[in-house]
C-alpha cells in the first residue's frame, strides 16, 4: 500500500531560491503521490490555521519538511507552524496522538559545504546535530524520524547538473516509501 506523502515546503523567498525551487519543479510531476504545501505561500500574514493544517496532516502518512537553513535552524515561519499546529491534545499530551506512526523526515538546503558541517570546522557542528530539535519532535510525538536529505553548499554556486542531479535524487528520497 502505499503512503501519501506532504511536503511542507518553508522557504520566506522561493522564487529566488535554486535549490528548493527546483526540488519543487522535480516533485510536480509527481503531485498524484505527493502534496506539496508551500507554508509563505499560504500564510504570508502569518496566521496560521492550525485545525486546517492538522486535518492535513492527519490525511498523510509521511510528512517531509523542506527549508533552507537559517541561522542553523528552521525559517521562523516553519517554526510557528510547528508550535501552533503541533499543539497539547494533538501531538502530545493526553489525546495527542495525531502523529504517532507517521514519517516526518527533513530535506534542507545549507548555504555552506557538508566539510564546514563538523566537529572543529566553521560550523563546529554537524548537520544531524543541528537538526536534532526536528528528531526530538518526531520522537516526542512517537513518529518516526526519516534520514535527511540535503544539498549543501548552495551559496558556492553548484552546476546545473549538481543541482539537477541533487533534485532527482530529492525525488527518489520523497517517493521511497510513498
Amino acid at each position: 500500500m502505499s503512503k501519501k506523502t506532504l511536503v511542507v515546503v518553508a522557504h520566506p523567498d522561493l522564487d529566488k531560491s535554486r535549490i528548493n525551487r527546483t526540488w519543487l519543479k522535480h516533485l510536480h510531476p509527481h503531485a498524484d503521490k505527493v502534496t506539496v504545501h508551500e507554508l509563505y505561500k499560504s500564510y504570508p500574514n502569518g496566521k496560521i490555521d492550525a485545525a486546517a493544517e492538522q486535518k492535513l496532516l492527519e490525511s498523510h502518512d509521511r510528512i517531509i519538511l523542506q527549508f533552507p537553513l537559517f541561522w542553523f535552524s528552521t525559517p521562523a515561519l516553519l517554526k510557528q507552524w510547528m508550535d501552533d499546529v503541533f499543539a497539547y491534545g494533538w501531538a502530545f499530551g493526553p489525546g495527542g496522538d495525531k502523529l504517532e506512526g507517521k514519517e516526518i523526515g527533513v530535506a534542507v538546503s545549507t548555504g555552506g559545504p557538508a566539510h564546514a558541517y563538523q566537529a572543529g570546522a566553521q560550523n563546529q557542528y554537524t548537520l544531524s546535530e543541528l537538526l536534532r530539535p526536528l528528531q526530538m519532535t518526531a520522537q516526542y510525538t512517537r513518529a518516526k524520524y526519516l534520514p535527511v536529505f540535503a544539498m549543501q553548499g548552495a551559496l558556492y554556486n553548484p552546476s546545473d547538473a549538481e543541482v539537477e542531479q541533487n533534485a532527482q535524487a530529492y525525488v527518489q528520497h520523497v517517493l521511497a516509501t510513498a
